[in-house]
């Protein structure tokens, strides 16, 4: 096919052959650096917690045995962007729900440590994350945030593992909050000694998160 014939039927192309190498050049270039995958990673997952899907469990040992409770969700979202792993939300438990299956316990526990009717919530607020969340798959990464509790607020970076699935995803914590450090008064007494920090357990599980386009 001439030069000439193959101007006539492409009226599109650039005429000079220098300005179609150039044009094709570019276009590859596109796609060579700035793949599909990569593009779409520009844009966020977000992860929609709600209380029924997420378990808050907390372990406080003692010399004679171990104290198991929990606290429920009140409300919470969680959005991380691939292209530079930042992450935004809150994660936000109702103090006031903290129960240990004692009565007499569960009473001090809200008036005098937690002083929950003065302090309704316990926050976390993550603003980074060291490691790379994948968008289908385990990924194990630790989140860096701000834990506010009795009034106060406190750095705090915990082991997060998130499984993303074809229709649904979980995640799942276990980290300990140095509350006697905090400042949160100990419940030990003469003769009772518990420890000066507790553990705490998060798992939660939702609907396929809102996944960038081509993943």
């Amino acid at each position: 096919m001439t030069p000439a014939v193959f101007q006539r039927i492409t009226p599109g192309m650039p005429r000079n052959p220098a300005s179609r190498r150039s044009l094709l050049f570019w276009t590859l270039s596109v796609f060579v650096f700035f793949p599909p995958a990569t593009r779409a990673q520009t844009r966020e997952l977000t992860m929609q917690f709600t209380p029924a899907e997420t378990s808050i469990k907390f372990t406080l040992g003692d010399i004679l045995h171990t104290v198991h409770g929990s606290f429920q969700l009140k409300r919470g979202e969680i959005g991380y962007t691939f292209a530079d792993q930042s992450v935004r939300g809150a994660l936000v438990a109702d103090a006031a729900s903290g129960q240990s299956g004692n009565r007499s316990r569960d009473r001090r526990m809200h008036k005098d440590i937690l002083e929950s009717a003065k302090f309704p919530e316990i926050i976390f607020r993550p603003d980074r994350v060291e490691g790379i969340v994948s968008a289908s798959g385990n990924s194990t990464v630790q989140v860096h945030g701000i834990f506010s509790i009795h009034g106060a607020e406190h750095e705090l970076t915990m082991p997060v593992r998130v499984q993303v699935f074809p229709d649904h995803w979980t995640a799942d914590t276990h980290f300990n909050i140095p509350y006697v450090k905090w400042g949160i008064k100990n419940p030990s007494t003469f003769f009772l000694r518990v420890s000066e920090s507790v553990e705490i357990d998060v798992h939660a599980t939702g609907v396929q998160p809102h996944l960038p386009a081509g993943k």
